[in-house]
């Protein structure tokens, strides 16, 4: 029972809660000033009991960005004269890959516009162009005794979906199966073959030994001081041998690679005016993309009520990214930015906040995607789960509204595998359970969050939605069971550490180093061996897919983000300086050009 004492004076009535205590208390006190009345009567109160939180000891530091220093980004490079310009060297490089002498000097342009960001704009003529080598592939005398020739075509092929096998490269081994050692000296040609043999299947022993051979041979190149090894060159086989093109994440390579280009003493100035000029426009819309974001984050106050939560929308606008770069594809980098934003809280009430018990009604109320079983939720919950229901409720609407298709039960569906796989874990850790590697992997791509990621990705990005296509989705084909392994691996090297000190007993470093009694070095080297070979089955997955390239390069993209990511440490948990560094060179500085010097923007405001 919660009493109010109302106290009355001759100028003005006052009413407040107080207590048993304090009631007898100000009875006393005031009784010699005023004329005291007085009634008592019940109203309900709902008392949370107090739970013990693992983030009393363990919390996350607060957001670095100040969101006003975020909603001022501007670009000067979205307006008509920039545009104007990019125009006209669009044309000037599509002449360029019609009139290309041979189909060597065709597949080099085609490779530098992919590495230097630009391949959606010319999608069409790549596209030609790579069926039409193909099919004359047979007359193949300028590629013959070519490894860079080879390997550059064989790469290409396969990351556009074409069918060529792994013997195109007998002519360079032994007949025993090794490769023959004159190719040792042509650099050029071994880094080549180093990045086509990225995409390679399970099972293709040939590009599995070259990966091993041209490792090999390039780092003696390197360590060896090859007085013959062009800086250029050897920056390159450094930048590769570090992760692979195949791996890496697209937009950060386009940034790097236009520094390198530039440097190339035939770099083709059009193509590089181009790339400058590209990169600095895409980045315009990514910003714009970026302010309305902080703005919707700001409004739904989430951050500000689930304080022991990560606050991380800039860091989840660069996820959302690093899986759908292409300037058109806002609307899918608007709902990544915001799957992603509600799946660092959820992990956060999982992990380090939740009760078993509050986890399980949070679980069930996700299930059943029914809001009249918030009543038994505590508060914190209800915020989540209803900021979590009606921004997916709207991204369905809005997709029934423009194309006519229910989605929601994927959507919903997709949260409900990535909320019941959370409990697992928060089970095991409740009991002190560590699961075998094999029981924690089985559970944890699911817990990774990547299908959550795929599947919104999918439908943001309007792709052509067939029967079978919903199929595979729903299936989880093995797209996106390997893209989402892939980010639940490169997630535990990054994180394990910490997880173990705020009393996580599952990861895939732990469970291996308790089932084999190995070290976590060893257990580090085995999970970099189990990436490895998921790369394999989801480059083998690509051929038997349903979806088309664009939502395929989106499944690869979202492994290379999550390498990319996590490749110093916990990008998303802390803010550190190359998670930093990376907002500030992808999302707020612009790549200089030769007729326009912008002044970089070097310092934010932190919190």
């Amino acid at each position: 029972m919660a009493l109010h004492l109302q106290l009355s004076t001759p100028s003005s009535t006052i009413s407040s809660p107080v207590s048993k205590h304090d009631f007898a208390r100000r009875v006393i006190n005031f009784n010699s000033h005023v004329n005291l009345r007085f009634k008592c009567f019940s109203i309900p109160v709902k008392y949370e009991p107090i739970v013990p939180r693992r983030s009393e000891h363990y919390q996350y530091q607060p957001t670095i960005w100040d969101y006003d220093f975020v909603e001022s980004l501007q670009s000067n490079f979205a307006g008509e004269t920039y545009m104007d310009r990019m125009e006209k060297r669009e044309k000037d490089v599509r002449l360029m890959l019609e009139k290309a002498a041979t189909p060597l000097a065709k597949l080099e342009l085609i490779d530098a516009v992919q590495r230097l960001g630009m391949s959606y704009l010319f999608e069409e003529e790549i596209k030609r162009s790579l069926e039409n080598i193909y099919d004359e592939r047979h007359i193949d005398s300028w590629k013959k005794d070519n490894l860079h020739a080879t390997a550059l075509s064989f790469r290409l092929f396969r990351q556009y979906g074409f069918q060529v096998f792994q013997d195109v490269f007998d002519e360079y081994r032994h007949a025993k199966g090794d490769f023959q050692e004159s190719v040792i000296e042509d650099i050029k040609g071994m880094l080549s073959l180093y990045e086509a043999a990225h995409v390679m299947s399970k099972g293709e022993q040939a590009l599995e030994d070259a990966t091993v051979f041209t490792t090999k041979y390039l780092k003696l190149a390197l360590s060896s001081g090859n007085n013959s090894l062009h800086p250029n060159i050897a920056n390159q086989v450094s930048h590769s041998l570090e992760i692979p093109l195949h791996w890496r994440m697209q937009r950060a390579e386009a940034k790097w690679f236009i520094d390198a280009y530039e440097k190339e003493k035939d770099a083709n100035p059009t193509l590089l005016e181009l790339a400058k000029l590209n990169f600095n426009m895409v980045q315009a819309t990514h910003q714009v993309d970026l302010r309305n974001l902080s703005r919707w984050w700001r409004n739904l106050g989430v951050a500000n009520k689930l304080n022991f939560a990560r606050d991380r929308l800039v860091e989840s606008f660069l996820w959302s990214m690093g899986i759908a770069v292409e300037p058109q594809y806002g609307r899918c980098r608007e709902w990544l930015t915001k799957v992603m934003n509600f799946v660092l809280i959820i992990d956060d009430i999982y992990d380090v906040y939740g009760s078993l018990d509050e986890l399980e009604l949070f679980t069930e109320v996700v299930e059943r995607w029914d809001t009249k079983g918030m009543e038994k939720l505590p508060y914190y919950m209800k915020i989540c789960f209803l900021a979590l229901y009606n921004t997916t409720n709207e991204m369905a609407f809005e997709t029934l509204k423009d194309q006519g298709w229910d989605i929601l039960p994927y959507l919903t569906k997709s949260w409900a595998n990535f909320i019941k796989a959370m409990l697992v874990e928060a089970k095991w850790c409740n009991k002190g359970y560590t699961p075998s590697l094999e029981e924690y992997l089985e559970n944890g791509w699911l817990s990774s969050s990547g299908s959550v990621f795929l599947v919104h990705a999918f439908f943001a990005t309007k792709q052509n939605i067939k029967t079978d296509v919903l199929q595979a989705l729903e299936d989880n084909h093995n797209l996106l069971y390997c893209a989402s392994m892939m980010f639940r691996l490169s997630n535990d090297l990054a994180t394990s550490s910490a997880e173990l000190e705020r009393g996580d007993v599952a990861s895939s470093i732990h469970c291996y180093m308790r089932e084999k009694n190995a070290s976590e070095m060893d257990a580090r080297e085995h999970v970099r061996g189990l990436i490895k070979d998921t790369w394999k089955k989801m480059n083998g997955s690509i051929c038997d897919s349903p979806f088309d390239l664009p939502f395929i390069n989106m499944a690869l993209n979202l492994a290379r983000t999550s390498l990319f990511i996590y490749q110093y440490g916990d990008g998303l948990g802390v803010e550190d300086t190359k998670s930093k560094d990376h907002v500030m060179s992808l999302i707020v500085n612009p790549v200089q050009t030769e007729t326009h010097k912008e002044n970089s923007v070097n310092n934010f405001s932190v919190v």
